[in-house]
């Protein structure tokens, strides 16, 4: 990895330079080797955030397989697993394929496949000693995963209706399990579900408990293995996975899939994380910030800064202003700041603060982690002091 001209916020107009030099050199954000927008990675949020949820599966009995489609960032993929990840999450096989080369050894892709030719990649890589599962939710999908003649691990996914994908009942869970079963090469491994965008506490507990219900149904059919995987967990009721599992660690690997936890944020997963309820089991800290520069106040309570679509997630909520930085280095909070709009390079602040002026820095935190890192090809680490102390490079 090198950083240069390409690097989106590092300043390197006179050649590339090596992150390791940069780490070891422990530059200042605002010392000139960097410029404006940037997005930072501060370290003693993402290593608490590791921390915890490792601790909160251990606790619950939980095996942990992140999504790493958050940040398909090595640097932070490799945390979790030393943390004690069982496996890490994807949701195509692009993303697949990455964690493959990058020696990741155990792999759900949380998604149906039917590309014949990834297919075909997926069995050989399964012959060869990769452990990696796929979902499936239709007979289609069955049928194109057996044409591979294998070997491949399914899990056979349940979903609700008005969700994403899965089977809408228990019935067709047992058809899709049984096809499976019948078909040379595949391996049922077990049953997996999303419960991320249902609305209330209710309706995520009745479809968790279908999906333990499958479980029993598909266990007494003879269609499942002594001890098959039971897959769910977002971000947003991650707890209710942990209540509605809990005591079937016996019959089942109980595995958690919550991505966004690993950097949180100031937004859509600030109200929606499950330590709100249960705040004795976490917290979570926002771990993702963008700095970016007041470019112009052309008239009373208005101004612009110089970060867009281009730079900062907008799709669960808009970038939240935190801190003012003026020139003289003097930080004040940005309680005088909203954001209204984001254009593809500009954004739009409605402004209460009489101090504001072009140049100043302002920070803003994020919402919705999911939609941050594709945006940044590398990325800083910062410490407290906010000295760079490692860059994370991305694969999107």
């Amino acid at each position: 990895m090198t950083i240069d001209w390409r690097s989106k916020g590092f300043w390197s107009p006179d050649g590339p330079a090596d992150p390791q030099r940069i780490a070891a050199d422990r530059p200042s954000l605002f010392g000139g080797a960097f410029t404006w927008p940037l997005l930072v990675v501060r370290r003693d949020a993402v290593e608490a955030n590791i921390a915890t949820m490792a601790e909160y599966c251990r606790r619950h009995g939980l095996d942990f397989a992140p999504h790493a489609k958050t940040t398909m960032a090595p640097g932070l993929l490799e945390a979790q697993m030393r943390a004690g990840a069982w496996g890490l999450t994807v949701a195509t096989p692009n993303q697949a394929l990455v964690l493959r080369r990058l020696g990741i050894a155990r792999v759900l892709i949380a998604n149906e496949v039917l590309d014949p030719t990834v297919l075909r990649w997926l069995a050989a890589e399964s012959a060869a000693g990769w452990e990696v599962y796929f979902q499936v939710d239709s007979l289609a999908g069955v049928a194109a995963a057996a044409a591979t003649g294998g070997p491949l691990r399914v899990l056979v996914e349940l979903g609700h209706p008005g969700g994403r994908t899965g089977v809408r009942s228990l019935g067709e869970l047992e058809g899709v399990a049984r096809a499976v079963a019948a078909a040379p090469g595949l391996e049922l491994a077990g049953i997996t579900g999303y419960e991320g965008q249902l609305p209330d506490r209710a309706g995520v507990d009745a479809f968790l408990d279908q999906l333990v219900d499958g479980l029993t149904r598909l266990t007494d059919a003879g269609l499942l293995p002594g001890r098959p995987i039971l897959s769910a967990g977002g971000s947003a009721w991650f707890d209710r996975v942990a209540d509605r599992f809990a005591g079937l660690g016996e019959r089942a690997r109980l595995i958690l899939r919550s991505g966004a936890s690993v950097t949180h944020d100031d937004g859509f997963y600030r109200e929606r994380t499950p330590f709100v309820r249960v705040p004795e089991e976490g917290p979570l800290a926002a771990a993702l910030e963008i700095w970016a520069q007041v470019l112009s106040i052309p008239e009373p309570g208005l101004a612009f800064a110089g970060m867009g679509k281009r730079d900062a997630p907008f799709d669960e909520g808009l970038p939240v202003p935190m801190e003012i930085r003026g020139s003289d280095g003097v930080v004040r909070p940005a309680a005088g700041l909203r954001v209204t709009t984001l254009n593809d390079h500009h954004t739009r602040l409605a402004v209460d603060d009489a101090g504001l002026v072009p140049g100043d820095l302002i920070r803003f935190g994020i919402s919705h982690p999911c939609t941050a890192f594709d945006k940044w090809r590398d990325i800083p680490v910062v410490d407290g002091d906010r000295r760079v102390v490692d860059v994370l490079h991305t694969y999107f």
